[in-house]
């Protein structure tokens, strides 16, 4: 299975690539303007990002539950921001 850092890069190559702005990656991947990341939007944010099929769902829910601080299932901007300055400040 691929490990937590993998997946983190995959992430982080697949925002520098596609997207000027961590932001823009965020409501590109929020298709019902709401302004947070349900786990199936999540999941095909992971499927963007070359992360194997069999581990999506798991992944998506590891994220989730990693980085929902307010507790709602969701990933807001502000919780997702935090994930990427993580993986950000991970790659220096």
């Amino acid at each position: 299975m691929a490990t937590k850092e993998i997946i983190l890069n995959k992430i982080q190559i697949l925002i520098t690539n596609n997207f000027n702005t961590p932001e823009e990656a965020f409501h590109f991947f929020d298709k019902d303007s709401d302004g947070k990341l349900s786990k199936s939007e999540i999941v095909k944010l992971l499927k963007e990002a070359e992360i194997n099929g069999f581990i999506r769902g798991l992944v998506s829910s590891k994220l989730i539950e990693g980085y929902d601080k307010d507790g709602d299932g969701l990933i807001n901007w502000e919780e997702f921001k935090f994930a990427i300055d993580e993986i950000t400040d991970d790659s220096k």
